[in-house]
């Protein structure tokens, strides 16, 4: 398509400005507050499709995994007031997991704001930026001649430092404006590289150090710094944990790999980073989930000594009180760090080897009756493509994934992992259904409890609406809110309270939908199921049934219950 600066609607330039910033797929609910926009997809419709969802959630997920994916922003369009509240939870999800994401909301027309018109919410202080907020900024564009400026800013804003979400409200009347304003070029983030002085106290820290530990992960991460992050870890033999729900930034097979340093941990990798003497964190935030409730590494003033990378220079200093802070994108950090020249021997090599095997050993489960959920997660792994998609929400199913799901990485395939920091219920649906659409060569598995599932599962009619077909999703059923239950059980044993559910029949919901699916109910009909449901061409749902006593990758919820009382009783 041609930028044109001859006179067309204003909601027409807008999808032209989209369009230029490498934008060919949109996705969100329509709404009577843009309409403008969607006659300019229709009128562009060549160059961008607009992917109608069932409901706004489930498409700013879709949105948000478009931003993990592509390393640009993730586009949404919702209307206003319910539009804009139902998509604040991918809103969320985007600012807590750093992705790149813009959110267009319909607003009123300019000459009835501040009269709570229909549908009318102030979107500056509802998603008003902050540190604890929902977006990195927050704009109302008013005059169509300045429209492509927002949309550039927007883009500039959504991708610089540390990645987040941006949302840019749009009043009606505005948008059925005429303007000539051109469209502005691609946008491309600025790229920070760390200090050379920082650099050489990395390489005098870690030649200090005898039991040092590399945590990885956040996002901005490409298939060259990847590369390096690899090169960088080799040649200094250095063992590697992957933030919280980040598994696939370094190979998950590769020798200098000691596991994911999130929910679920495995004790020996939690042990190791709190015995280590030097921790260089390289991306992650390092929230709560990464930290254990910021006890691997006490905050503010961490035991071990700390090197924290990081592209945003505002989260640099924010909890830990670090040796060593250094700013940098992603793309370069670890291309910075290869550049130090390791010493002939390290005193630290068996350190190293000892925490690959830890992991190694933990892949290994305690077998499960009648169906294992360890073994189907190594089903999953034989059958499918290298390049799998691998997608899930929040609760306690995705620790089977957590634990055996051994990511590629993101130096070989892009992002093979999307799942959210944010524990946001639902997101694994709709981002399946996105990395389908986006990616149709490549296959995508979607793995769901069942309070998960039914948040969003109606987006499975937005696939078979525009034909994703390599979709294959697993709902592990077992009849309760499972990470609810948990800690009720721990914390108030045998007194179950709104945690129970009655679920439908979700292989039938799934045929309604047009799906393939099957039941299962034992381990031996898993692995056939999976490999019928690569083969078929049409997207499929597994309903697996499973005893809600089977509530960890390490425990049964019998267990919780009776330590729990153990330990009341003796108080």
């Amino acid at each position: 398509m041609t930028a044109t600066s001859s006179p067309r609607l204003a909601g027409h330039a807008l999808v032209e400005a989209l369009v230029a910033q490498g934008v060919d797929t949109v996705f969100g609910v329509p709404g009577e507050s843009y309409l403008a926009v969607l006659d300019g997809f229709h009128e562009h419709r060549d160059h961008i499709r607009f992917i109608a969802c069932r409901q706004e959630g489930g498409a700013s997920f879709m949105a948000e995994a478009q931003g993990k994916l592509t390393g640009r922003p993730g586009v949404c369009f919702v209307t206003r007031g319910p539009g804009a509240t139902n998509a604040s939870i991918g809103l969320h999800t985007a600012f807590q997991d750093s992705t790149p994401m813009v959110l267009f909301i319909g607003q009123v027309a300019s000459d009835q704001r501040d009269r709570e018109a229909f549908q009318e919410v102030d979107y500056r202080q509802m998603f008003g930026p902050g540190t604890l907020g929902f977006a990195k900024w927050v704009g109302e564009i008013h005059d169509p001649n300045r429209l492509p400026e927002y949309v550039a800013r927007a883009f500039h804003t959504a991708m610089q430092g540390r990645p987040g979400p941006v949302v840019l409200s749009l009043p009606e009347d505005m948008l059925t404006q005429m303007t000539s304003a051109p469209v502005l070029p691609r946008v491309e983030p600025a790229q920070a590289w760390p200090a050379p002085g920082a650099l050489r106290e990395v390489r005098s820290m870690l030649l200090e150090a005898r039991q040092p530990f590399v945590i990885v992960g956040g996002s901005g991460w490409d298939e060259a710094a990847c590369n390096a992050l690899e090169r960088f870890v080799e040649g200094w033999q250095l063992p590697v944990g992957c933030a919280f729900r980040f598994q696939d930034t370094l190979d998950n097979r590769h020798p200098n790999y000691a596991g994911d340093v999130g929910i679920g941990i495995n004790p020996k990798l939690a042990k190791r980073i709190e015995e280590a003497d030097l921790v260089i964190a390289i991306g992650p935030r390092l929230g709560e989930m990464t930290t254990g409730g910021y006890t691997l590494l006490k905050a503010p003033q961490p035991v071990q000594k700390l090197i924290h990378i990081h592209a945003g220079p505002e989260e640099l200093g924010r909890v830990y009180a670090a040796d060593l802070l250094l700013q940098s994108s992603m793309s370069n950090a670890a291309k910075a760090l290869e550049t130090l020249a390791p010493p002939t021997t390290l005193p630290w090599t068996e350190w190293t080897r000892a925490a690959h095997a830890d992991y190694e050993a933990n892949l290994v489960p305690a077998p499960v009756e009648p169906l294992d959920m360890a073994e189907v997660i190594k089903a999953v792994q034989r059958l499918a493509p290298e390049d799998t998609v691998y997608t899930n929400g929040a609760g306690n199913y995705a620790g089977w994934l957590h634990r055996f799901c051994q990511y590629v990485g993101l130096k070989k395939h892009g992002k093979t992992q999307l799942a959210p920091t944010s524990g946001a219920m639902g997101y694994g649906v709709p981002a399946a259904v996105a990395a389908s659409l986006l990616y149709p060569q490549r296959t995508a598995v979607n793995v769901a409890g069942d309070g998960d599932f039914l948040m969003t599962g109606q987006e499975l009619a937005t696939a078979t609406a525009y034909g994703a077909t390599k979709l294959i999703s697993i709902v592990v059923d077992n009849g309760t809110y499972g990470t609810i239950r948990m800690h009720q059980e721990r914390e108030y044993p045998a007194r179950v309270s709104g945690t129970d559910l009655f679920n439908p029949d979700f292989a039938a919901l799934a045929r309604a939908y047009g799906w393939r699916a099957e039941t299962i109910d034992r381990t031996e009909q898993f692995e056939p199921a999976f490999a019928a449901a690569l083969a078929s061409g049409k997207p499929t749902l597994l309903h697996l049934r499973l005893s809600s006593d089977v509530i960890t990758s390490r425990t049964t919820l019998g267990a919780i219950r009776s330590a729990a009382q153990k330990r009341k009783a003796s108080e």
